[in-house]
C-alpha cells in the first residue's frame, strides 16, 4: 500500500505540537514547498537562505525608514508567515511563532561598490544591495527591506526580500499592498491581540488545506502518471551540475509585445517549449530527455488571503525533438496541471519507480509571473519603478523568468561558470526565436 510522505508529516507535526514546551498553538505545520525549502537549507554547507527580492526604484529622499519600519512591522504582526522563525524541530520543519522577523536598514554603499572597482556596469546602490542580499543571514529575518544609492545617484533602490518558505506570487501581492497601506496610514498602536490570533488561525486552514489536497493528490493513480510522464528522465552526466545553487550568474533580458485576447492561453506552453529549446541549445548531451521544473498553484479553495508558500514545483518533460506546435504542447501541459498537487517528492519517487535514473536535480527553471494580479509599491504617493538585478544565486543552470503586464518581460539568467557569456546567448536567441514563432511576434 503507497504510504504518503504528506500523512507522515503530519503525523510527526501532531505529535511533536502536542508534546511541545510551548503552547500547541506556538508551532505551526508547513507546506509541502515549505518543508522542501527548509530542508535543501540544512543540506547546503553554506545553509544559504531561498530568497524572493523584488526592487524598487524612488525619487532619492521619498522613503523614510522610520516610517517604512513601523509599517513592515505593523504588516509582519498580521501575518504568521512573518512573525516567527521556519526552523525544524526534532526534525520536523514547523513554523515557530514569535515577534515580527522583519529587518529595514540603509545598506552602505562601500568604496569597493564603484563602477570601476567592483566591475558592476548597474552602479554602486545596486551592487551594496547585491552584496547584502548574497549574505543572507542564516537565522535572519524572513522580511527585509534594504535600501541603497550611490553617492551620486539620483534615485534610491529598495529591496523588498523575503524567505522563499513566506513567499509566493500571491504573496508578492500582498506584500506590496500591504506594505504601501500601512506606510500611508503610519499607526503607531499595537496590532490588538484578536487581529493577530485571527491571522494564526487563517494561516493554519490555510496551510492544512493545502496539506490535505497534497495528502490527497499522492494517489497510486497520481503516481502512475507521473511514473509514465518522467520515466525517461536521467541525471546529467558527473560534473556537468555544480554542487548547490549557482553563485556567479548572468542575465540577458528582452521586452515583448504584450499578449492580448485568447491568445493569452497560450503563453505559458509556448515558453516551456522556448525554455526546452534553449536548454537543449546549451546541454552536452544530444539525446537526454532534460527536467524543467516550474512553480504552479494557489490558495486552496476559500483560504483566506495570508501570506506564505502555496506553490508546488511542477516537472516538465523535455525531449530533444523538432518543434512541437502550440495545441499539442497545451494539451500535455493542462494534463500535468490536473496532477499538479502530487508533491514533488512523490513525483521524484513516480519517477524512479519507472526506471528514472534521476533525483530530483532540475536542468532548468521557469517562474511565470502576471503583474496585473500585484498592486505598485506606493510608499507616501510616489510609486515604485520595478528594476530588475543580475547576479542573483540560481537553483538550477538555467532559470528563465517572464512577467506578462504591459509586455512581456522574458530574462534568462545562467550560470557563469558553466556556460560561457556567447553560448548563454545563442540560447537566449534560440528561446526568442521559439516564442516569436509560438506567439506569432515579430522579430
Amino acid at each position: 500500500m503507497h504510504s504518503s510522505i504528506t500523512a507522515a508529516y503530519l503525523a510527526r507535526y501532531r505529535s511533536l505540537a502536542s508534546a511541545s514546551e510551548a503552547a500547541p498553538a506556538g508551532l505551526l505545520p508547513l507546506t509541502g514547498a515549505q518543508r522542501r525549502f527548509l530542508i535543501t537549507r540544512r543540506r547546503d554547507p553554506r545553509g544559504r537562505t531561498d530568497v524572493v527580492p523584488l526592487f524598487f526604484a524612488f525619487p532619492r529622499g521619498t522613503v523614510d525608514l522610520p516610517r517604512l519600519r513601523r509599517a513592515a512591522v505593523r504588516l509582519a504582526d498580521r501575518h504568521p508567515a512573518l512573525r516567527g522563525e521556519f526552523t525544524v524541530l526534532r526534525g520536523t520543519p514547523v513554523l515557530r511563532l514569535g515577534e515580527p522577523s522583519v529587518e529595514v536598514a540603509r545598506v552602505a554603499v562601500e568604496p569597493s561598490d564603484t563602477p570601476e572597482r567592483a566591475r558592476t556596469p548597474d552602479g554602486p546602490g545596486r551592487a551594496a544591495l547585491r552584496r547584502a542580499l548574497l549574505d543572507w543571514p542564516a537565522d535572519g529575518p524572513v522580511l527585509r527591506l534594504l535600501l541603497a544609492a550611490g553617492p551620486d545617484d539620483e534615485e534610491e533602490l529598495l529591496a523588498v526580500a523575503l524567505d522563499h518558505a513566506a513567499c509566493d506570487e500571491q504573496s508578492l501581492g500582498l506584500v506590496t499592498d500591504g506594505l504601501g497601506a500601512a506606510y500611508t496610514a503610519d499607526d503607531a498602536t499595537p496590532t490588538p491581540s484578536t487581529t493577530r490570533a485571527e491571522g494564526v488561525e487563517a494561516y493554519r486552514a490555510a496551510v492544512e488545506g493545502q496539506l490535505a489536497a497534497e495528502a490527497s493528490a499522492a494517489s497510486q493513480a497520481a503516481q502512475a502518471y507521473w511514473a509514465a510522464r518522467l520515466g525517461a528522465l536521467a541525471e546529467p552526466p558527473p560534473g556537468a551540475s555544480p554542487a548547490g545553487a549557482a553563485w556567479s550568474t548572468g542575465m540577458a533580458v528582452e521586452r515583448l509585445p504584450a499578449v492580448t485576447g485568447a491568445a493569452r492561453g497560450g503563453v505559458f506552453p509556448a515558453l516551456l517549449d522556448a525554455v526546452a529549446a534553449a536548454a537543449h541549445r546549451l546541454d552536452d548531451d544530444d539525446d537526454r530527455v532534460l527536467a524543467l521544473g516550474y512553480p504552479w498553484g494557489g490558495r486552496p479553495a476559500d483560504a483566506a488571503p495570508v501570506l506564505g508558500c502555496f506553490l508546488n514545483t511542477l516537472v516538465h518533460p523535455a525531449p530533444p525533438a523538432p518543434p512541437r506546435d502550440l495545441d499539442t504542447l497545451g494539451a500535455a501541459w493542462w494534463d500535468d496541471l490536473e496532477h499538479a498537487d502530487t508533491p514533488y517528492d512523490e513525483v521524484v519517487r513516480a519517477a524512479r519507480s519507472a526506471g528514472a535514473g534521476w533525483s530530483g536535480t532540475l536542468d532548468g527553471l521557469l517562474t511565470f509571473e502576471d503583474l496585473h494580479r500585484r498592486p505598485p509599491l506606493l510608499l507616501g504617493g510616489a510609486a515604485g519603478r520595478e528594476v530588475h538585478l543580475a547576479g542573483r544565486p540560481l537553483a538550477a543552470p538555467l532559470a528563465v523568468s517572464a512577467s506578462h503586464g504591459e509586455d512581456l518581460l522574458v530574462r534568462l539568467a545562467w550560470d557563469r561558470e558553466r556556460y560561457p557569456q556567447a553560448a548563454a546567448e545563442a540560447a537566449f536567441a534560440v528561446l526568442l526565436a521559439t516564442l516569436r514563432r509560438h506567439l506569432g511576434t515579430p522579430a
